[in-house]
């Protein structure tokens, strides 16, 4: 028992800050009150989520595109449709199978049992997450001003140490990533625009959101905040940052966009759930995929 704990500590870790998260989102629906957050869920107009629902669909597809440049301007001559295969069963893999598989490595798998180059496919990958981790980047200091206009401190100093060593982090690993599309900055620019497509529709969805329960908050905040939010969950301390993105998405609402905890917890939930709808198209191939890469994984060994 002592061996499979430590062999496998970091998985645990997430599970426990990932129980404790929704252990917390739980005791925060006691104490507003679950009566105020189903009134707000109901307060939603249908048309304000069909929209959010459709705007970040979109901003899926800008997803597709962004990792889709980057393979084929690394040589892969992956139609578009197997990229948008991937990317979809990659994202309803991280929203449903966190347990076991990862998004990234279905994708990587996936495009590997397509008969594409491993190493261009994996260095895509980290370029594609590396791209779209500068994209949130842009838009962060919208978010950072306002939090350290807050009295806490403390929290101010918890946010800025686990930021600027990300962005330590981030720095030493752009460089190694980029080393192919450095040399071609035009597919390197297009994929930059596809992140702030992705980018501009997730602001909006949010943005239509908080419109559907009659309240109004700045685009250009909903961006700061949401940023922030983004790089919180990058922290390794839940399973794909459930939990930690709804507290953290609810806590800076109420803080700082001046919704109620009820409001801000409505509007957290309801990103998550438009997050899950928009990977289901994902469920289509994933038998697919992980048969695939089950075979894949066989031959290997």
């Amino acid at each position: 028992m002592s061996n499979w704990l430590r062999q496998n500590r970091a998985g645990v870790a997430r599970w426990l800050g990932t129980l404790l998260a929704i252990g917390l989102i739980i005791f925060l629906l006691q104490e507003e009150g679950g009566d105020d957050v189903i009134a707000a869920l109901r307060g939603v107009s249908f048309k304000h989520f069909v929209a959010a629902i459709l705007i970040m669909l979109i901003s899926r597809l800008f997803v597709v595109y962004r990792w889709h440049i980057l393979l084929r301007s690394g040589g892969v001559e992956i139609p578009f449709r197997q990229t948008a295969m991937l990317t979809f069963t990659g994202l309803f893999s991280s929203n449903f199978l966190p347990t076991t598989i990862g998004g990234d490595v279905v994708r990587l798998g996936g495009a590997i049992q397509f008969g594409y180059d491993r190493a261009i496919c994996l260095a895509s990958l980290v370029a594609d997450r590396l791209v779209g981790m500068l994209g949130m980047a842009v838009t962060l200091p919208f978010g950072i001003i306002p939090v350290f206009s807050l009295s806490q401190s403390g929290l101010q100093a918890a946010i800025f140490s686990k930021l600027y060593q990300r962005g330590v982090d981030f720095s030493k690993r752009i460089f190694e990533a980029f080393g192919i599309w450095l040399k071609k900055p035009a597919s390197l620019t297009f994929s930059f625009l596809a992140t702030f497509g992705n980018m501009a529709c997730i602001f909006l969805a949010v943005y239509i959101l908080i419109l559907g329960i009659d309240r109004q908050i700045s685009y250009w905040l909903i961006a700061g905040l949401w940023s922030l939010t983004y790089f919180v969950t990058l922290i390794p301390i839940s399973v794909n940052g459930f939990g930690v993105q709804e507290l953290s998405l609810t806590f800076l609402l109420s803080r700082i966009g001046g919704l109620n905890h009820s409001e801000s917890l409505t509007i957290a939930i309801l990103i998550r759930a438009l997050f899950l709808a928009t990977s289901l198209p994902g469920a289509y191939f994933l038998p697919m995929v992980l048969s695939a890469l089950n075979l894949n994984q066989k031959n290997s060994s």
